[in-house]
């Protein structure tokens, strides 16, 4: 088959669409031919040479996948040959085929295209797990998402009016502020003319965010306590702005506030075979019904990675960029 490698850290062009060996379905795994894949920011810090596979996980990067069954393992029941899916991975969906934990599939949900369907697994399982496991975002509290017109902040916008909840959101341009406001988010931010914490204190007469989903880490730790409800709790899922800073203990303890980091990618089978079914048990009807939808923005062919990362270092989208498999 052919898949997008890396030879060694560098900028886009070190994506190398290259022939490799087919891999194969282990105990408890199926092999899916891919169809789409979805760019991620871990992918690109992958690339750069930041964030390598956890062990035994495929060296290709690729977080996420569409496509079709083509074999099933020993040791799997519930999926057949031919079943039409989405997944979650901890690597490989840069490629033609690649073998899948059955835990970390999902069926295409109704209504959506199998392409399409790439764009879903890696936000829904982020966004589930971190503002609704972890965080216990609740009817009629105040989320605010960081980054709101990235393909993690799109979802987290859907979901969060699908339970009830008022959705701030913080963007870089009046064009992705709108493209939130289309989705439902309340409170609209811009980042490079405002300041967060002000705004959300006005948006919530004072009482500040219950949630804060943020995909910055260390540049925004002081004001996202600051931006904090009593009883709030800030969810890092990113460190795009630094991975380290100081935190003002005394302003948590105030605020009987707290803060979890997580990530998916190195989690232990069992626990992201969780996330999954509860993603297929909660999100999958809401994507039925049309309350919640994947957010494309572009479509390029898998052997145009580097262009498709160059795309999304820019912050050049809204929503997600697929990368199509020839």
């Amino acid at each position: 088959m052919h898949a997008i490698t890396i030879s060694e850290p560098g900028g886009p062009e070190a994506l190398v669409w290259d022939e490799v060996p087919d891999p194969v379905a282990g105990e408890g795994e199926v092999l899916v031919e891919v169809v789409a894949t979805a760019v991620n920011r871990a992918d690109i810090m992958q690339r750069q040479g930041f964030y390598d596979p956890p062990p035994g996980a495929s060296r290709y990067p690729g977080l996420e996948c569409s496509g079709r069954i083509t074999e099933v393992g020993p040791g799997v029941s519930g999926w057949s040959v031919g079943d039409e899916v989405c997944a979650l991975l901890a690597g490989g969906g840069y490629a033609q085929k690649v073998a899948v934990p059955a835990g970390q599939l999902l069926p295409v949900p109704q209504g959506v295209d199998l392409r399409h369907a790439a764009a879903l697994p890696e936000v829904v399982c982020t966004v589930w797990s971190n503002v609704f496991m972890v965080a216990h975002l609740r009817p009629a509290e105040t989320l605010l998402v960081h980054g709101g017109s990235s393909g993690i902040g799109t979802m987290a916008i859907q979901l969060g009016k699908a339970v009830g909840a008022k959705v701030a959101v913080t963007a870089g341009t009046k064009e992705k502020l709108d493209y939130c406001a289309e989705l439902g988010a309340d409170v609209l931010i811009n980042y490079r003319e405002q300041d967060f914490v002000a705004e959300i204190a006005q948006a919530t007469g004072g009482s500040g965010a219950d949630v804060i989903l943020d995909n910055m880490g260390a540049k925004y730790l002081d004001r996202n306590v600051q931006a904090l409800a009593v009883n709030g709790r800030l969810a890092i899922i990113g460190l795009q702005g630094g991975i380290k800073a100081e935190l003002n203990i005394a302003a948590l303890l105030g605020k009987r506030a707290a803060i979890s980091a997580t990530s998916l990618r190195a989690r232990p089978l069992g626990e992201k075979a969780a996330i999954v079914a509860a993603v297929r048990e909660h999100v999958w009807p809401l994507i039925a019904s049309g309350q919640v939808r994947p957010v494309v923005d572009r479509e390029l062919s898998m052997s145009e990675a580097a262009a498709a990362h160059q795309v999304v270092e820019d912050s050049g989208h809204i929503g997600k960029v697929l990368l199509v498999a020839p």
